[in-house]
């Protein structure tokens, strides 16, 4: 009986790298395939999925800008329930002698 290969689980910045040589052109996607041992195919995804989202990176105040400024927000509102909570239990600690 035959046991399953482990899946290859590959670093954002591995793919990115693969993903920029195909772009280039310099080398065809099977040398590239071959010397970083993954699948062709895999290569030509990696490639697509570069190609598409290329241009988010230059877009002006995407939604990258957004989703930080709403995170600031979440925690600036989590530090604040904290404090209210910390100062509540230091003023009950005191009344009980703690």
């Amino acid at each position: 009986m035959k046991t399953k290969a482990k899946r290859k689980k590959h670093s954002a910045a591995f793919k990115a790298t693969v993903a920029m040589e195909a772009m280039l052109g310099i080398k065809t996607v099977a040398q590239i395939a071959r010397e970083h041992s993954v699948h062709p195919v895999q290569v030509r995804q990696w490639k697509t999925v570069l190609r598409e989202r290329m241009p988010e990176l230059f877009e002006a105040g995407g939604k990258q800008g957004e989703d930080t400024e709403k995170l600031v927000c979440d925690l600036h509102r989590k530090i604040g329930e904290l404090t209210v909570d910390l100062d509540y239990l230091k003023k009950k600690s005191k009344q009980l002698g703690l």
